[in-house]
């Protein structure tokens, strides 16, 4: 489905000489620096996958995106996206994606949503008999009823988004590129959102691409997680390798009944002390949680406790960590 092989691009950025004489050598000669913003990217996407692609700001992910889109050019290296080479086929590539940028939108600003998929249907030249069955059954399923034809600057962002991955899969589109589309939405928004995509991903067969700084996104949507950092991929792999990347570490929360002292086992690490409650960090390869519970219980009055896998949260801050 998806195919990237050594993909690499770079920006040449000017630099600016300050002040009345720097500016007037800018005029007659001009320096410029090199910047690698992807850096020998390789990996394979098959279709009806749902990946998560993570990274701090600045690492990569959005110049990937919009490689994959046939926006920009690589510098080096092939894309084949359905046997389609994005930017020299634009027009064909754009009928087998679509796309969401959460900080951009292809809704026309003063137009209720209805109108701006009527004109999408058009561009895309969508029959008008399929294209009212998908408005049809997106305004069912992302309930959109009470707010069609409402002009979208009125909408709020959570109604804004909706409409956005409507427009996105008009034209039943095989692969869906999503660049932070839960950005700045309330938590029942954000819901609503990741139960819409889990089921064009699991029914439909919708392969998704996804960008986001939410890593419950991730965990709800995704089984596989690449992860970028400086332009490199440093993790192609499930959820559950990602977690144990750094060990199988889980997280133990206690209630003690007195506020004492507490005197930890070999491969525990004290995360968190709240007063009586605190969070220890365990590594299973060194201590298994039974074992951990009746050290602890042996040595301390225990009111209540509970044992938790890692927040994905962590191991990714430990992989940049590790990667700087």
């Amino acid at each position: 489905m998806i195919k990237v092989s050594g993909l690499e691009k770079e920006f040449k950025i000017m630099t600016h000489k300050s002040g009345m004489v720097g500016a007037t050598k800018n005029l007659f000669s001009r320096k410029h620096t090199t910047v690698k913003a992807v850096a020998d990217v390789n990996f394979e996407i098959q279709r009806g996958e749902c990946v998560g692609y993570l990274g701090p700001n600045g690492a990569g992910k959005s110049t990937t995106i919009k490689m994959l889109t046939g926006i920009l050019v690589p510098t080096r290296g092939s894309i084949s996206v359905n046997g389609i080479t994005p930017f020299e086929n634009r027009k064909e590539n754009a009928k087998q994606i679509g796309v969401v940028f959460g900080q951009r939108t292809q809704l026309w600003w003063d137009l209720p949503p209805i109108e701006s998929f009527d004109l999408l249907g058009k561009i895309y030249k969508v029959p008008s008999s399929k294209l009212k069955k998908n408005i049809d059954n997106f305004i069912d399923i992302l309930d959109l009823e009470k707010f069609l034809h409402t002009p979208v600057r009125k909408l709020s962002l959570g109604q804004k988004m909706r409409c956005e991955l409507a427009a996105a899969l008009l034209h039943d589109p095989e692969i869906l590129y999503l660049d932070e589309p839960t950005i700045g939405l309330d938590v029942m928004a954000k819901d609503s959102i990741r139960q819409f995509l889990k089921k064009i991903n699991e029914e439909d067969k919708v392969t998704i691409l996804l960008t986001t700084h939410d890593l419950d996104d991730v965990e709800s949507l995704c089984k596989r997680v690449m992860v970028i950092d400086n332009g490199k991929l440093i993790h192609d792999d499930s959820i559950a390798s990602l977690k144990g990347r750094f060990g199988n570490y889980k997280n133990l929360e206690l209630d003690l009944e007195n506020d004492e002292e507490v005197h930890l086992p070999v491969g525990c690490e004290l995360v968190r002390r709240d007063g009586k409650k605190i969070m220890v960090e365990f590594n299973t390869d060194i201590i298994k949680a039974p074992e951990l519970i009746t050290n602890l219980a042996g040595k301390h009055s225990l009111i209540d406790l509970s044992v938790h896998e890692r927040p994905i949260e962590e191991v990714i801050k430990r992989i940049y960590q590790t990667e700087v």
